[in-house]
């Protein structure tokens, strides 16, 4: 299925040297107006590339990035048509970057590409949803930059589709009892995905493996009446980031376990902020057996703005940075020597990305009870993370 093809529009961007198509887009149009929500910013798995919907002037166009040089670029690539700003973009390990349309309420998913001062596009095909409610939205890039997933969300069930990277257009894997969202992936390949799963009034985070048929086993399930939910898994470390409100009924809080530990999940005090919301969105890697000396990567939203915050599980306590203007808030990712880095965009540095050197954890001097002085004491879930019971089980990571 093709697209629709109107009017082109990029009035706003300069498309460097037309021989040149990597120099096309060093100086990309500035997001639009005040009031106007900024699309997503994704990221590879190796952060090698990333995409977004940039603005020109009032209209929207994809826009790739590219990370891993001396220096990001960014290369525009607008189509036949202004792209609404819902319209969701994720970039592959090649440097396409996947489009999701709606198109007469088809999702249609499209590859696109530069060709020198054009933009090439190849078609993959469409999901038609039969429920009119259904609600489809991309996955995280799967971690082997070759395949990209999607959740058709429906009024009683979830269906999992292998929208590009597949032998024949999208491909539907698995269909799941239950609304499902999130979307972490588990290991390197792009096989064991974990979603949130909301059934009978509760959500649990469950393991699709997609090698599998789409096969399902139990992740999350801290307490029998919690709703628990995955917010970031590090393969190397085995660190979950979690959200639940085991520990406090009603009020939803962050708390870390270890993928295949039978150790209880942890709520640190340090991780509640008064007046302020928490965002966990990048994990360190390379950590490999060391799960406590991960950094994660936290957005702050408070009453005086947006900020960033890192926070280890061995430091017991948040460390906060001012964000770089024109931060693309809530994204960026860890280098594994512990390097943040930011992509952001300002009318002086269309593409930029700050870099942010954050130092390994800080020993503190312990008390009786082993915690650092000082430190407030970290809550316990009632019970464990079942993950003994998930497909990882016997992936080789540090039962602590």
């Amino acid at each position: 299925m093709t697209a629709c093809a109107i009017e082109t529009t990029s009035a706003g961007a300069d498309d460097g040297d037309p021989e040149n198509p990597e120099t096309r887009g060093t100086r990309p149009a500035v997001p639009g107006a005040p009031g106007v929500p900024v699309p997503p910013y994704a990221i590879t798995a190796d952060g090698a590339y990333a995409a977004r919907l940039a603005a020109a002037g009032e209209s929207w166009f994809p826009e790739r990035w590219t990370l891993d040089g001396p220096e990001p670029y960014a290369v525009p690539l607008p189509g036949n048509q202004p792209e609404e700003p819902g319209t969701q973009v994720q970039p592959m390990g090649d440097g396409r970057v996947l489009i999701h349309r709606l198109v007469d309420q088809r999702h249609a998913f499209s590859l696109l590409y530069p060709t020198g001062p054009g933009t090439g596009e190849l078609p993959l095909g469409a999901v038609e949803c039969p429920e009119p409610d259904t609600r489809l939205t991309l996955l995280p890039p799967a971690p082997c930059g070759t395949r990209a997933y999607a959740l058709a969300v429906g009024a009683r069930s979830t269906a999992v589709w292998l929208v590009a990277g597949g032998p024949a257009g999208p491909e539907r894997l698995a269909e799941l009892p239950g609304r499902c969202s999130g979307g972490v992936w588990l290991d390197t390949e792009g096989r064991m995905l974990a979603v949130d799963r909301e059934l009978g009034g509760r959500t649990k985070t469950v393991v699709v493996d997609l090698g599998r048929g789409g096969a399902v086993s139990p992740l999350l399930q801290i307490a029998p009446d919690s709703d628990d939910r995955l917010l970031l898994a590090d393969p190397d470390s085995g660190l979950l980031v979690i959200a639940s409100d085991a520990p406090s009924p009603g009020e939803e809080r962050l708390g870390w376990g270890v993928l295949g530990s039978t150790l209880p999940v942890r709520f640190p005090s340090s991780l509640r902020l008064p007046d302020c919301a928490v965002t966990p969105f990048a994990i360190q890697p390379g950590q490999v057996l060391m799960p406590e000396s991960c950094a994660v990567a936290l957005r702050v939203d408070g009453p005086l703005g947006t900020w960033v915050g890192t926070w280890r599980p061995a430091e017991r306590r948040v460390r906060h940075l001012p964000a770089p203007e024109g931060w693309l808030a809530g994204a960026g990712l860890w280098t594994p020597e512990g390097v943040l880095r930011l992509p952001y965009a300002t009318a002086e540095t269309p593409c930029g990305v700050a870099e942010l050197a954050v130092g390994g954890p800080v020993p503190a001097a312990e008390g009786a009870d082993g915690r650092p002085e000082g430190a407030p004491e970290e809550t316990e879930a009632a019970r464990p993370v079942p993950l003994q019971k998930a497909p990882l089980a016997s992936s080789s990571v540090a039962n602590s």
